[in-house]
């Protein structure tokens, strides 16, 4: 059982959190488009972003900014344009969004990041972002979660959010996140987006150490298309407001700080797995039998990011021969009579040998999940075993349905 429990708020469920989002103008939707977080005290401050070459100005900021100080009090996330591939000007965009959102607030610049999403190449419009800072400011709320979720997202067809509870020192804290994410989604973080917010009192080199952990077995193990983004940003702040002892060494304490910290971004990295553009189902593969937890996250994320195993899925083949071929290219070495393959309850490959299944009863359970409630019994579960190994990893992604093409085919249209 875990030791926590969900909680409503989001990212305003910790103790000393604001949050707000509104409209903009900077989407031609029309759609809220403008987000800010915003912590009443200097909060300690982690970050893991994009491995893409081509950063945005905001991901390049940001790294910078937590070099050299390890706190900060807001987080500003635009939407409509990712100010990626933008040039200097870009970056000079990113530093007078900084400035602005600091005068408003009345702190420092340096104690804001930030983050953007949209179109790569298409720079910031800064008038609307301009005129949008002080509106976006003067609607901080404690129960502003839910706004700034939705001013976050691009192609998404749901908000993401979560919030967890446990108890430290018999103290609760907390930990909210929302998210954002629907195509351009392959691992190598470190056009998805992650906010985090804890109350906890943890020294900077733990906060990072746990997030990045975090994020390997969460945001790092979800593919929807073999896309990393420009602009991949997870951030969390943790303002110590829970006024619990200071958690600065590995324990007891910290471990069940972190593996609340790692369920909130799984949480959040199935969410935006299930939500990828024109999906019909989430899938999860987990590997057992590797050497270690690297070598069975590998072989489970080539499984869950193979076009054939995810168009196979969409179409209700339960076609074990792709699962099997996506794990053996993994470039991770196992027997091949050692490996075992399940589709849901229905085993399919057992010491490396086909076995004889009920494929109309395995179409339906694919079919079942099409239609599962969100998050719940939309899941398609694939286990693989690979030997006898201690190694254990998950990975998390969706089908590929004609719609991933429409809508990707029509982005900027």
């Amino acid at each position: 059982m875990a030791d926590w429990q969900e909680i409503t708020g989001g990212i305003t469920a910790p103790r000393g959190y604001q949050a707000a989002g509104i409209t903009a103008g900077l989407k031609p939707s029309g759609l809220p488009d403008l987000a800010l977080i915003f912590s009443e005290v200097e909060a300690i401050a982690a970050g893991v972003f994009t491995t893409s070459q081509v950063k945005a100005a905001c991901v390049e900021y940001c790294r910078q900014r937590l070099q050299a100080k390890q706190s900060a009090r807001a987080i500003l996330c635009n939407a409509g344009q990712a100010n990626a591939a933008t040039g200097t000007q870009g970056y000079l965009d990113t530093l007078e969004s900084a400035l602005a959102v600091g005068q408003a607030l009345n702190i420092p610049s340096e104690s804001i990041l930030l983050a953007s999403t949209g179109v790569i190449g298409q720079r910031i419009k800064m008038d609307a972002l301009r005129s949008g800072i002080p509106k976006v400011v003067a609607a901080l709320s404690e129960t502003g979660s839910d706004a700034a979720a939705g001013a976050i997202i691009t192609t998404d067809l749901v908000t993401k959010s979560i919030a967890l509870e446990t108890t430290i020192s018999d103290r609760p804290v907390r930990i909210g996140g929302i998210a954002k994410g629907s195509g351009m989604i392959h691992p190598n973080m470190a056009t998805m987006l992650a906010f985090v917010t804890c109350d906890a009192v943890v020294s900077p080199h733990l906060w990072q150490q746990m997030l990045a952990r975090a994020a390997d077995r969460s945001f790092n193990s979800i593919t929807v298309d073999g896309d990393t983004s420009t602009n991949d940003s997870l951030i969390a702040l943790a303002n110590g407001q829970s006024r619990t002892p200071a958690i600065i060494e590995w324990g007891a304490e910290a471990e069940k700080l972190e593996a609340m910290l790692t369920a909130v971004c799984q949480h959040l990295a199935k969410a935006i797995a299930r939500d990828g553009e024109g999906a019909t189902c989430l899938i999860e593969v987990e590997v057992t039998g590797a050497h270690d937890e690297l070598s069975a996250r590998q072989i489970a994320k080539t499984i869950v990011g193979s076009s054939l195993v995810k168009s196979a899925i969409f179409g209700r083949d339960p076609n074990w021969g792709r699962i099997a071929a996506a794990a053996g290219r993994a470039g991770v070495a196992f027997e091949q009579e050692n490996l075992q393959i399940k589709l849901g309850d229905f085993l399919m490959l057992e010491n490396g040998q086909p076995l004889q299944f009920d494929r109309a009863a395995a179409s339906a359970y694919l079919k079942k999940a099409s239609v599962g409630a969100y998050l719940q019994q939309d899941t398609v579960l694939i286990s693989v075993n690979v030997g006898n190994g201690y190694g254990v990893g998950k990975a998390w992604g969706c089908d590929l349905s004609y719609d991933y093409v429409k809508i990707n085919a029509e982005y900027t249209t």
